[in-house]
Parts: C-alpha cells; structure tokens; sequence
C-alpha cells in the first residue's frame, strides 16, 4: 500500500499474540507506531509557542500539554483507522503482512476501540483548550477517515494527506489564541506540502503491489522518477513557505539558520533517493525528515527565547 507517510509506520513486522496483560496496549501501541508522533509535533510546537511570544511571551505549559495530547490523540485515531481499512490490502503487500491486523496481533475490534478511546481524548483536549478548538475538532477529524478511502479513487492521495497534516499547526495557534491566524495557516500549507512530498516518496516502493491491487498514487499511476520530481517540487514550496512564515512571523537569526539545515537536509534526502536506486528510501523517509522537524524546532525555540520568550 503506497501513501501512507505520516500515518503510517513503516514495514515493521508483528509477532505472534501474547497472552501476557499488557500485551493489548503494547500491541496497539505497534499498530500505531505511536513514536512517529515526532514528525508533526514539532510544527504544532512552533505554532503554539510563536502564538504565546506574540501574545504575552510567556510558555502557558497547560496548554503545550494540552496541544500535545490532541495532537497525539488525533493521529493515533487516524493512524488506526487506517490499518483497519487498509487491512485487506496490507494482507497482500509483501511489505505489509506482517503489520498487526494481518497477523491477529491486534484484532479489529480492539483497533476500533483504541481508536474510539483515541478520538474521544482529542476531543476532550479540544474543549478543555477553548470552545473555537472544540467546534472546529469535529472537521480536523474528517481527513483522517478520507485518508485511507483516497487511495481508491484518486491518484492523489498524497494531498488529502497534506491537508490532514496542515491543521496540526492550525489548529495549535487556534488552541492558544482562540481566533484565526493567517500565519498560522502558511505554517500549515507548509507542513502539509512538506509531507505529501516525502509520502510521494514513500510511496515508490509499493509500485508493483499498488498495480497489481489497483491501489491509486502518484508513484503507481505516473512512475517513479515523476513522484520523485514531484517530491523536490513540493520540498521547494516548502521551503518558500518557510521563508514565507518566518518573514510574517518577524522571526530572527535562529529561525534562518535553522531553515538553511532544513535546505540542506532536503539536499541530502533528494541525493539519497534514486528511480533506479530506492535502497536509503526509509533513511530519507524515516532519519531525514524526523531530523528536519526536530531541527527547525530547536532553532524556532532558540529564537523565541533569544527574542523574549519566557520559559
């Protein structure tokens, strides 16, 4: 199955149910490869704490707190949605398996019920954050359940991807302001191209299997190398957008050093990756981008607090 990118996890293999008592939760936690959290939550950081400098540059860790448990709420909901409908289609994936659903490692009814008990966090987080963010929450959560369903009928579902991504940041600036920000959204627009483009190249390792099963993407439908070309481009328009925020933001000397490791590290990830040579794709994939979201917040947070923000 291509197009999995954020929500997904990668090609790790389950074992075989155990019967010790903590083995469920374990088990789910696999599923959802709840540690790939760090790939947006950096970005949802940058947004609450740039909305907290501006306000009364002050940290307000209630809130942080908050922020992070809807973040990791709402993507372990869609992380399970998505191997629970994708189940079948991964049972036939080489790649695939030996994911938790196939094996019996999980079964699917307490897959729906960790993602119920997922949904039902993030939206308790939502509303303790502000009445806006609890009005709102109910849509962030539609892109998660069209997600998985995008790859049946377009041959882009990297961008109903993108747009899920876009509302981490979004929806943390609403979390702290309870109003809209237009900052906040170049921010999303940035995240959300940043990650339909390193889930175009995700994607070119399941071409033969999405053919064979009729599983849409870009990779599938127009080949390697095109997905590959689309993913510099979209890392491109990232990188304005960044360019973008920071100027908006009025961001200092951190933030654009930061911006030029992340330049460099797309450099290296598009050198990495090649139509004809996909060997270091989870290195650019898992390694490259992980370090990209850590990196820029780092030096976000370093500008921040250089620039008055109290910790």
């Amino acid at each position: 199955m291509s197009s999995e990118a954020i929500l997904d996890g990668g090609s790790a293999k389950a074992g075989p149910p155990s019967t010790s008592g903590g083995e469920p939760v374990r088990a789910f936690l696999r599923l959802v490869m709840i540690e790939h959290s760090v790939f947006a939550l950096p970005f949802a950081y940058i947004a609450a704490l740039t909305a907290m400098f501006l306000d009364d540059a002050s940290v307000h860790w209630w809130q942080l707190l908050l922020v992070t448990v809807a973040m990791v709420g709402l993507r372990t909901f869609a992380m399970a949605c998505n191997r629970i409908i994708d189940r079948e289609i991964d049972a036939r994936n080489p790649r695939t398996a030996g994911r938790e659903l196939v094996t019996g490692a999980v079964s699917v009814r307490s897959a729906w019920t960790g993602a119920l008990i997922a949904v039902v966090v993030f939206l308790g987080a939502a509303a303790l954050l502000n009445p806006l963010c609890l009005a709102l929450a109910p849509i962030a959560v539609v892109p998660m359940v069209v997600y998985p369903y995008g790859k049946r009928f377009t041959n882009f579902p990297h961008a109903i991807l993108g747009v899920a991504q876009a509302m981490g940041p979004i929806g943390a600036w609403l979390a702290v302001t309870g109003s809209w920000s237009w900052d906040a959204v170049i921010l999303g627009l940035a995240v959300g191209v940043w990650i339909g483009g390193f889930d175009l190249i995700f994607g070119c390792q399941d071409v033969a299997a999405d053919r064979a099963e009729g599983v849409k993407s870009v990779p599938a439908r127009f080949g390697i190398p095109a997905a590959l070309y689309g993913a510099r481009a979209c890392h491109a328009v990232t990188t304005g957008l960044l360019i973008w925020y920071g100027a908006a933001t009025h961001a200092g000397a951190f933030w654009w050093v930061g911006l030029a490791i992340v330049g460099g590290a797309f450099l290296y990830e598009h050198s990495i990756v090649k139509p004809h040579d996909l060997s270091r794709l989870n290195r650019a994939f898992f390694q490259v981008n992980g370090f990209i979201g850590i990196a820029l917040f780092v030096c976000a947070l370093l500008d921040l607090s250089v620039r008055g923000l109290g910790l």
